[in-house]
């Protein structure tokens, strides 16, 4: 049977039901569970500090107010950057290479930081969408692209996401496809490509956390701009 390079992004299926809840799911099970003791491992303390760290860096561009946000966006940094990694092993499926799962994500929230602005300080809110002093012919123009740009902000961030793992995904699959088809052939030709791989499997790791923390960073600036 043929496959194609996409075919990796297809969800999984066992008897006809999809498997990507599951995939969302797993990283759940590599957090330790929560107990009563102060300290109990080296496991538990490297992860509370890794929460600490990132929450840390997320609450940096919000106020006071915005802190009521830690809990959800330092999940969503979490879930988002486990599942990135997973991905990245062999014989695994990423949901977030899914457009519908990451859309699902940012547009709720993008309109969670809308709704608290509209709510909060509805004249700042709307003040956004007509800088000040624009000349009185420019007015009507503006407006349409300052909206336009408003509501295209969710599109930006679940493509964002996307595209970036889709490509390097790709990348890794067709740089390894080479690999193996040049072995018998050219050995060493082989072996650089598989040098190359390599190094863009270290790339793509990089790729993964750094597209989960621009996700996150991005709401939350969203958000500052909203309270």
């Amino acid at each position: 049977m043929n496959l194609s390079f996409f075919d990796q992004f297809s969800s999984p299926c066992l008897l006809g039901i999809p498997l990507i809840l599951l995939a969302t799911l797993f990283p759940a099970l590599l957090l330790p569970a929560p107990n009563n003791r102060w300290i109990t491992n080296r496991l538990t303390t490297l992860q509370l500090w890794c929460i600490n760290l990132i929450t840390k860096q997320l609450m940096i561009p919000l106020n006071k107010t915005g802190h009521k946000w830690a809990m959800v966006l330092s999940s969503l940094m979490i879930f988002l950057l486990l599942i990135n990694l997973l991905g990245l092993l062999p014989y695994t499926f990423t949901p977030t290479t899914q457009l519908s799962m990451n859309m699902a994500l940012a547009f709720p929230l993008w309109l969670a930081t809308l709704l608290i602005g509209l709510r909060n300080q509805p004249s700042t809110s709307l003040g956004h969408l007509l800088p000040e002093g624009t000349p009185t012919p420019l007015i009507p123009a503006l407006i349409l692209i300052e909206t336009t740009s408003l509501l295209i902000r969710p599109l930006a961030l679940g493509v964002r996401l996307t595209a970036n793992l889709t490509a390097g995904h790709l990348l890794i699959q067709l740089i390894s496809t080479a690999t193996i088809a040049l072995l018998s052939i050219m050995p060493s030709v082989s072996i650089l490509t598989s040098i190359i791989l390599l190094l863009l499997t270290m790339l793509e790791v990089a790729v993964a956390m750094i597209q989960a923390y621009v996700f996150v960073l991005l709401l939350s600036l969203y958000l500052q701009e909203n309270i």
